[in-house]
């Protein structure tokens, strides 16, 4: 086939970050025949940003280990483009909820993107046992007042649990100094990174110890998930309001008796109980004995944001 022209076409590259690239193609002759642009979809290394920085604190880029350690999770988090994308939609969802707790407790608001290298923003819970947004094990939880139970799991109750992680993170920061360590001492513990700062006569620097693998790529997810939050279009993700998840208005029913059966406890207030135990996770069981008469603060939302004609 003969062709009589060429015609530059400026092909954007679908699978991430806004790079752009010109592909000469030529234009066939056939006046009536359509021209189809060909994708391109080859995998690009990303810009590093040329600083970052952690709740304040200076990412020594310049050290070109810490600085292919973010690499990597930079490029891990971002080519994951599924997950990406639904990372966003529920941090449209929980960050106006984590957000005012932590600033309330004293946390800064870098913390965030702890919970979504814990959790992914789901009330979940690991092959360890860490349950709720922030993966408290239970010995812990308890030790920092959470009620642990076969009816009650307060590790699920997103407002107790942010300020527990605040308490938890005020402690380590405390000990190590700072808030990068802090960061790592949620993964490894306080007693793991103190006893490899004893062990490696560290005074305290994240970035220079040697730590297992989990706990030394922990602090850099979370910075990449900063990174990635913060500049969604220079990543590649794109997305309307529409796309993303939105919290749904609640207000608080005090408790402090024991409730018989759950399933009638929401029909009171014209909701189902799959939505009212999706509102209140903690609650563990279709009921609650509350013997002691403790106070309990049960969520339920506002009308007309569920389908409730079924009931």
């Amino acid at each position: 086939m003969k062709y009589a022209t060429k015609i530059v076409f400026v092909i954007g590259l679908l699978a991430m970050g806004g790079f752009l690239i010109n592909a000469v193609q030529d234009a066939p002759s056939d006046e009536n025949l359509e021209v189809k642009l060909v994708n391109d979809y080859n995998i690009y290394a990303l810009p590093m940003p040329e600083s970052i920085d952690f709740a304040g604190e200076t990412v020594p880029l310049n050290d070109p280990e810490v600085r292919e350690r973010f690499d990597r999770e930079l490029l891990v988090n971002t080519y994951w483009q599924s997950n990406g994308l639904l990372i966003f939609k529920r941090a449209n969802k929980f960050f106006p909820i984590i957000e005012p707790l932590l600033k309330e407790h004293g946390i800064p608001d870098d913390f965030k993107y702890l919970a979504i290298a814990e959790s992914g923003l789901m009330n979940n819970k690991s092959h360890a046992g860490a349950a709720g947004f922030w993966h408290f094990m239970k010995g812990t939880g308890r030790e920092y007042g959470l009620e642990i139970n076969d009816y009650v799991d307060e590790r699920y109750n997103l407002e107790l649990a942010t300020k527990v992680a605040a308490d938890y993170l005020k402690n380590a920061k405390k000990r190590f100094g700072n808030w990068t360590l802090a960061a790592a001492a949620y993964n490894a513990g306080n007693g793991g990174i103190g006893k490899q700062q004893k062990r490696q006569l560290s005074k305290g620097n994240y970035y220079d110890l040697l730590l297992n693998d989990e706990t030394s790529r922990y602090v850099f997810r979370i910075l990449a998930f900063k990174e990635i939050l913060s500049n969604p279009k220079k990543y590649g993700f794109n997305f309307r309001d529409k796309d993303l998840y939105h919290p749904i208005p609640t207000y608080k029913v005090k408790v402090d008796t024991a409730v018989t059966n759950f399933a009638q406890f929401a029909q009171k207030y014209d909701i189902t109980y799959k939505v009212l135990k999706r509102h209140n996770p903690w609650l563990r069981d279709n009921f609650l004995k509350n013997a002691s008469g403790k106070e309990y603060f049960i969520e339920i939302p506002e009308k007309g944001h569920y389908n409730t004609s079924g009931q």
